[in-house]
């Protein structure tokens, strides 16, 4: 596989595009190593999509540079440096899963295996197989394998298991992982959350076509701080437990209690001395979700 030597998977800075008067992406700087799983998160209308197809060489940015080991996104492509999985993409109905994959390795200079590629993608079962004969999940499959073809040293996924039951994702991010252990890097947007959580090695937020957030999901979720409370509290009403010292927002569903604490700590001590009746108790982090809520709902962007 022909990558350039000690670049990064992924270079990109000072990205910027906009549409009429929408900045799209306005100012993305991000570089991402061999070897990372990284998603790429955020609202609608956040930037993902559009620093995506600028990545990949489908869209031209207005400024800023964009390396992929090492060259152009569009010499990268050519070279079969990158692979694409995009979250739609046509099938051919009338033709078998092999002949669509060899169809594709046609396409470039030193393509793996028709049979590999089918194998990495757990796919080989479904290699005579015609596509209209395919579901949403195996259809995505199939993607897979054509963005694997290349042997690319990055691959860029869209949404990747958006037709996938949970089984099947399980799966698919087993390949992803054993994909990026050889040493290549991953690069997956996703409205899963959990997803992101789980398989992700780093998360990248983005909001109103910034980065706001970027770094492993702990890290992340640091960068929102405060834990969650949560007990039963016989008698006990949201307004009274609101005003304790460390809490900052309370909510009382069916006598069980939720603190948002900026202090747990501080908050579970006025607690249990108040409402020494108070069982069940459980502290807990925040979760990615929400993380990236507070984030994108809180960043202040300015132009």
């Amino acid at each position: 596989m022909d990558i350039h030597d000690g670049a990064p998977a992924l270079s990109v800075a000072g990205l910027r595009k906009t549409y009429g008067e929408t900045r799209a992406v306005d100012g993305v700087d991000l570089v991402v190593g061999r070897g990372e799983v990284v998603a790429l998160l955020g609202p609608n209308g956040a930037g993902k999509s559009t620093t995506i197809d600028m990545v990949v060489g489908l869209s031209r940015p207005d400024a800023g540079e964009i390396a992929v080991s090492g060259v152009s996104p569009r010499e990268a492509v050519r070279r079969g440096l990158v692979g694409v999985l995009p979250q739609e993409g046509a099938l051919l109905d009338d033709v078998t899963v092999r002949e669509t994959v060899a169809l594709i390795a046609s396409l470039h200079r030193t393509p793996l295996p028709v049979e590999e590629a089918l194998s990495r993608a757990g796919v080989a079962d479904l290699a005579d197989r015609r596509a209209a004969r395919l579901s949403g999940g195996q259809k995505q499959r199939v993607r897979f394998a054509m963005a694997l073809v290349p042997g690319p040293g990055l691959l860029v996924l869209d949404e990747p298991t958006a037709a996938m039951d949970v089984a099947a994702r399980r799966d698919f991010w087993r390949s992803m992982h054993a994909f990026a252990e050889t040493g290549r890097t991953v690069l997956f947007s996703t409205h899963y959350l959990e997803e992101a959580e789980a398989y992700a090695d780093r998360v990248v937020l983005m909001h109103a076509g910034r980065v706001v957030a970027d770094g492993p999901v702990s890290a992340v979720m640091a960068e929102v701080s405060g834990r969650t409370v949560t007990a039963t509290v016989p008698g006990a009403r949201a307004v009274d437990l609101g005003v304790l010292p460390g809490v900052t927002a309370a909510h009382v569903r069916d006598g069980r209690a939720e603190l948002h604490c900026a202090d747990s700590d501080l908050a579970l001590r006025e607690l249990l001395a108040r409402y020494p009746d108070a069982r069940d108790v459980e502290v807990g982090a925040l979760g990615l979700e929400d993380a990236f809520l507070r984030l994108t709902e809180t960043v202040e962007v300015v132009r």
